[in-house]
């Protein structure tokens, strides 16, 4: 009897792992050369359901960077799944930069990838799309609109306004999330996005995605994530249903992802991802790839709820654009130079000069401080500023106290003027207006930057 038994467990295990080699064998893999428009090549990968022929096929278009990432194998592999055979391929990293990128030359790169999975025996060249995540929300639809073989489009975590409103609104919701309110919220977030872009630091800071939204004539299936915080996904589903309204489109779907974060990946509080896709996510994709063209009438969710709307962000004006804000900065820090090094000279000194070193100290704290306050928000993505004081990080606190003492010391400076330069000949006075010049442009830097509001 314990003969048979362990016999039939023998079987059991054996047809278990059958059906799981079985299962891994349904889909299959294949690396492939791209070319691209320009005449280059870059590396994909196919995931096909095993044996597929004239199935339907999706491009995989990337978000933001270069670095390889198995989020898009595993999309990819959902596809697969659903019957669909999905080139992902690698993006072009030459001239790619956070100063510059051209979506224009991406959309093209997008298109190359299309012609090359139409080419496959594996599809249907007749019912090949794109699916685009983030970036490739703005990316996906300009070659949508360019390609009549282009045959749907797929966007997760699109966006419908200008890439440098997104991330100012992302740096807002992110610093609202930690508790932050106040100037370093209202002023460094906002200010700082304005100056890069200003400066033709920010890739593509303008661009506009909604007449592309407009010139898309495919079935357009666009999803967002209802714990989104790097996209605004209410006001861009909004915008959305509305650019297409307005020319008349029907064949548009537009859903909301319940717990799921910018990529569609399960989450907690739309900050951090899980490894997972988000429930329902990878099955609204089949089944709407695979019920086209009856699949693609006008459906629209309810938009997620954002804990405030994306703002636009005015040009800079002459006297805040970066060329001033340079020479402003500068020349405080020159003249705050020249007022420490003069200081060698013995006869060139101060009476009474402590007002004069607290301005001098309280200016230079306040802006090595805010300058590596402000990369060190820029390089993280964390939620945690540490300990909060009345809604300011003690770092802004203490920059703050900084600038507020920097002022009180230059109107000591002025007021004491006689004190100071008591028995003191040109040098000491030549120092004085250095120091006084000095501590004007930081009082004007300062209340740009916010130092100086609540």
């Amino acid at each position: 009897m314990l003969i048979r038994i362990a016999l039939f467990a023998t079987m059991i295990a054996a047809l278990v792992a059958a059906a799981s080699t079985a299962t891994a064998e349904n889909r299959v893999t294949t690396d492939i050369t791209v070319t691209r428009s320009d005449g280059t090549t870059t590396t994909g990968t196919i995931h096909a359901p095993a044996g597929a022929t004239g199935r339907p096929g999706v491009v995989l278009v990337h978000g933001s960077g270069t670095s390889p990432s198995p989020h898009y194998a595993q999309v990819a592999d959902a596809f697969a799944r659903a019957g669909i055979v999905a080139l992902q391929y690698a993006k072009r990293a030459e001239d790619y930069t956070p100063a510059h990128r051209d979506y224009s030359l991406l959309a093209d790169d997008a298109l190359s990838g299309i012609a090359a999975l139409r080419s496959r025996p594996e599809v249907d060249p007749s019912r090949v799309g794109l699916w685009g995540l983030s970036e490739g929300g703005w990316v996906a639809p300009l070659a949508a609109s360019r390609s009549a073989d282009v045959a749907f489009l797929i966007t997760i975590g699109a966006n419908s306004g200008a890439p440098a409103a997104q991330q100012t609104w992302a740096n807002e919701t992110r610093f609202a999330a930690a508790g932050v309110r106040g100037s370093m919220i209202d002023v460094l977030g906002r200010n700082g996005i304005r100056q890069l872009a200003g400066a033709g630091q920010f890739a593509q800071a303008d661009y506009d995605p909604v007449p592309v939204l407009e010139r898309i004539p495919q079935p357009v299936l666009a999803i967002w994530g209802d714990q989104d915080r790097l996209t605004p996904p209410g006001d861009s589903l909004r915008d959305f249903r509305a650019a297409f309204d307005r020319v008349g489109k029907t064949n548009y779907t537009l859903r909301t992802l319940p717990n799921a974060q910018h990529a569609g990946l399960t989450t907690t509080d739309g900050f951090d991802k899980g490894t997972e896709l988000a429930p329902g996510y990878a099955e609204l994709m089949g089944d709407w790839v695979n019920g086209l063209p009856g699949s693609a009438n006008r459906q629209v969710d309810q938009p997620a709820v954002q804990g405030h709307s994306v703002t636009p962000l005015a040009p800079l004006a002459w006297w805040e654009s970066t060329p001033v804000q340079l020479i402003l900065l500068l020349g405080t820090v020159l003249a705050l130079c020249g007022y420490a090094v003069s200081g060698f000279k013995r006869d060139w000194r101060l009476s009474q000069a402590r007002p004069a070193r607290i301005l001098a100290a309280a200016t230079g704290i306040g802006i090595v401080g805010t300058i590596a306050l402000f990369l060190f928000v820029a390089s993280t993505k964390s939620t945690s500023f540490g300990p909060l004081l009345f809604g300011r990080t003690l770092p802004w606190v203490a920059l703050q106290l900084s600038a507020l003492c920097a002022v009180a010391a230059l109107g000591v400076v002025v007021a004491r003027r006689g004190r100071l330069l008591d028995g003191v000949g040109t040098g000491g006075r030549v120092r004085w207006a250095l120091l006084v010049c000095g501590g004007t442009g930081f009082t004007l830097w300062a209340l740009y930057w916010g130092l100086l509001l609540p």
